[in-house]
């Protein structure tokens, strides 16, 4: 399932393929400490099950690491209330109340299609939609319902551009 949660709150997860390259570093990460790990124990002269227990020790990791990016690690985080959003660098505004919100656009910026949210205080978020494990549209359009919602609640208007 691309989004969790039910209405009221929803996490946006990492797309599959940008899971994996994370995952993929962390391997390599493996792979760089049984090296160092091997060296240390061949040059100290150590016992080999410290060897053992440094790639069992890393594994353990890595494959914890592979649990939490599919199970718990989100991009954004959705409530009646606002958002948060995370592992997303230069993001800009972090978190902030649907009420702050001035308007939704989506934009390009590096090549990659993203959602922008302009502040009234003059901030932006900027969500690139092709690291989410949702269809754009799908994600733009609840971002759009979300912000709605939260005018109607407030019984004022608001500007959305798509």
């Amino acid at each position: 399932m691309s989004a969790q949660g039910s209405t009221d709150l929803t996490h946006y997860h990492l797309a599959g393929p940008i899971a994996a390259r994370f995952l993929g570093v962390s391997v390599v990460a493996l792979a760089v400490l049984v090296f160092v790990a091997t060296a240390v124990v061949g040059l100290a002269g150590l016992d080999f099950g410290w060897l053992l227990l440094a790639a069992v020790v890393g594994l353990v990791a890595v494959l914890s690491f592979g649990w939490w990016l599919r199970t718990k690690a989100y991009v954004v985080r959705a409530t009646p209330q606002g958002y948060s959003v995370r592992l997303v660098r230069g993001a800009g505004v972090r978190e902030a109340r649907w009420s702050d919100v001035a308007e939704v656009a989506t934009t390009t910026a590096h090549g990659s299609p993203c959602l922008i949210l302009r502040l009234k205080d003059g901030g932006t978020t900027t969500i690139p939609v092709a690291i989410l494990a949702i269809d754009r549209e799908e994600f733009v359009n609840e971002v759009k319902a979300r912000l709605s919602a939260s005018v109607r609640a407030a019984g004022g208007g608001g500007r959305r551009r798509g």
